[in-house]
């Protein structure tokens, strides 16, 4: 089989960014008046979630320092859900692997899965805090704020501070109760949960993060704690602006060189990829993706590799890595079993995509559609093959920057990842 000629574009995206992130963290702590609200000797518990967010040891680091030169004294919270494999010790090693570690933020990290009930949503429904955070005398929230990979939300909460305080902060317990609903637990009772964590919990406030389309910080918002809902909807659809895509729509063969939870919650982000697979949840309309090759699992995610279930391929690479115990964990926590459901499994890249294009009727493989990303976080850099050049060529934000050549593989049948450095 005769493989199509692929070249190498960049696209470039628009979008602010933060330059000095202590100095912003500084600033808007002190904007917000948090200083006002603490005292001497006062310990605070400093959320930390599962993310792979720009920069997020060193804003954890800001806060610590900011509490410390206020007489505080800070602590570094995990919170997480059922990640981590659902344990204290995997939850401090998913933030260590983030360089969230006592040396470098200068706060020690608590880490514990047992929670206390707190209260009740207004239907019945318990809800627990970590007992760290709860012994704690405040709380600060810290949280990414962007679209979720499960749902569309109508009030605008999805993934942010709102959801760090209901499914974070109540660990594995908080994340069972509201995955028992499917997506209306996380998507409906999960603000609920918020409210009363917002109303029960000493929350100082929430310093909300946004990304730009190049995974770099291009907001950092602290968020008096009254306002987080409202503020929190604001900064999703200012974060939704900004977000990456895909250049192109129709695509038979997309190649995915790693999957990974640093990259997103299920993987590969099912925004970027146009896949759900959810029970009950309408598929997306675009992108079409006919095949998806899911390469490699990134260390990163320590062998969890929830999401795999989204490709329609994989190689015996990433296969050998998956940790069974976390993955499950992590997707029967979730109930949306498809997302773990192993694909088949091929020897190598070469072979994977041999499969897949003999699969696309009707389609010569040389005239195949086929895109290649580092990840569903990183897609300025990717290759199209050369069936898709002409049309990427008229986007005005998309540059030619290798001209088309044969796909190269190393001994071992796979693509070569230093493809994507630059």
């Amino acid at each position: 089989m005769k493989l199509p000629r692929m070249a190498k574009v960049r696209q470039s995206f628009e979008g602010p960014v933060v330059t000095d992130i202590e100095a912003e963290v500084f600033a808007q702590l002190d904007k917000a008046g948090i200083q006002d609200k603490i005292k001497p000797g006062m310990k605070v518990a400093i959320t930390a979630g599962s993310r792979g967010v720009a920069n997020i040891a060193v804003i954890i680091r800001s806060i610590a320092s900011r509490l410390k030169a206020w007489e505080a004294e800070p602590i570094i919270v995990p919170t997480m859900g059922s990640h981590g494999g659902a344990t204290a010790e995997g939850q401090v090693e998913v933030l260590h692997s983030f360089g969230i570690t006592e040396e470098f933020c200068g706060a020690p990290v608590v880490s514990s899965m047992d929670v206390e009930q707190i209260g009740e949503t207004p239907a019945g429904l318990p809800v627990y805090t970590d007992k760290n955070a709860l012994s704690a005398d405040a709380i600060i929230l810290v949280g990414r704020i962007k679209v979720h990979t499960d749902f569309k939300s109508p009030i605008g909460i999805e993934s942010g501070l709102m959801k760090m305080a209901a499914i974070g902060l109540g660990k594995h317990k908080q994340a069972l109760l509201l995955h028992s609903y499917g997506v209306h637990g996380i998507r409906d009772i999960m603000p609920e949960v918020a409210r009363v964590m917002l109303e029960k919990l000493n929350i100082l406030c929430g310093v909300g993060i946004v990304e730009n389309a190049f995974e770099e910080t291009a907001v950092i918002e602290a968020i008096p704690t009254a306002n987080i809902p409202e503020r929190e909807a604001e900064l999703l659809r200012f974060s939704a602006s900004l977000m990456p895509k895909l250049p192109v729509e129709d695509i038979d063969v997309l190649v995915v060189d790693e999957i990974g939870k640093n990259y997103s919650g299920t993987g590969m982000d099912t925004n970027i990829i146009g896949r759900i697979r959810i029970l009950g949840v309408e598929e997306p309309e675009s992108p079409s993706v006919k095949y998806i090759v899911a390469s490699d699992l990134s260390e990163e995610s320590h062998g969890n590799s929830l999401g795999i279930g989204l490709a329609d391929l994989t190689t015996k690479r990433l296969y050998e890595k998956i940790d069974l115990q976390k993955m499950n964990e992590n997707v029967v926590t979730s109930t949306f079993l498809s997302r773990a459901m192993i694909p088949i499994v091929l020897e190598n890249d070469k072979e994977a995509l041999h499969a897949a294009l003999r699969s696309n009727w009707g389609v010569a493989a040389e005239q195949a559609k086929i895109v290649r990303i580092p990840n569903t976080l990183h897609l300025e850099y990717l290759y199209v093959s050369e069936s898709l050049l002409p049309e990427v060529m008229k986007l005005p934000h998309v540059e030619v920057i290798e001209k088309l050549a044969d796909m190269t593989f190393d001994s071992e049948g796979y693509l070569k990842k230093s493809d994507f450095t630059h």
